[in-house]
């Protein structure tokens, strides 16, 4: 059998309450380009570039609250913080084949969806994970050309795709080397 040639992870689908928050993390801190802000009445879907084929997403639900924190890899009861993984493929060619190999094995999946940007399919994996297989549109690429459809988007948003300068204070001092400790994991 052949193998589906896949990408990487095309998004992380999250979820916040505060997108404005949840900007100024990723785009400010941790210094990611938002390259989609996609919307409508009641609905926000904002995309970060986490690498050149790798990203991160946040739906807005003004109504959802952060989950209880907890250690890394430490098993939970209760609500979780995951919508749903995304994994891109090269082509619609690879997207056909691998819906006609999930229908063929009896695994319910979506028909194919255009997202302007990517088009996608949907399945759940045996752990009830939900799972997007996601196709890129050729002309149609936001980490150069960045989506903004939101016809209003939050405030952080309408300051760009960069991250912005000043809004948190320099990380100065360095850490100095000689205290720079790198602590064994698991």
């Amino acid at each position: 059998m052949r193998r589906i040639r896949t990408t990487g992870i095309h998004h992380l689908a999250m979820v916040t309450s505060d997108m404005d928050a949840t900007i100024r993390f990723w785009r400010d801190v941790v210094g990611m380009r938002l390259v989609a802000c996609l919307g409508r009445p009641g609905y926000r879907h904002y995309f970060f570039e986490i690498s050149e084929n790798d990203m991160i997403a946040f739906f807005e639900w003004p109504e959802v609250w952060p989950a209880v924190p907890k250690d890394p890899g430490v098993p939970v009861k209760g609500p979780f913080v995951f919508d749903h993984v995304s994994i891109g493929v090269e082509s619609d060619e690879e997207l056909w084949e691998l819906r006609d190999r999930l229908e063929a094995a009896g695994i319910w999946v979506s028909e194919p969806i255009d997202h302007r940007f990517i088009h996608s399919i949907y399945t759940v994996d045996p752990n009830q994970i939900n799972v997007e297989f996601s196709a890129p549109v050729p002309e149609m690429d936001i980490r150069r050309h960045p989506l903004m459809t939101d016809p209003a988007p939050c405030e952080e948003a309408r300051k760009g795709a960069d991250p912005v300068n000043g809004v948190f204070p320099e990380a100065y001092p360095r850490t100095p080397k000689a205290e720079r400790i790198v602590y064994k994991g698991d």
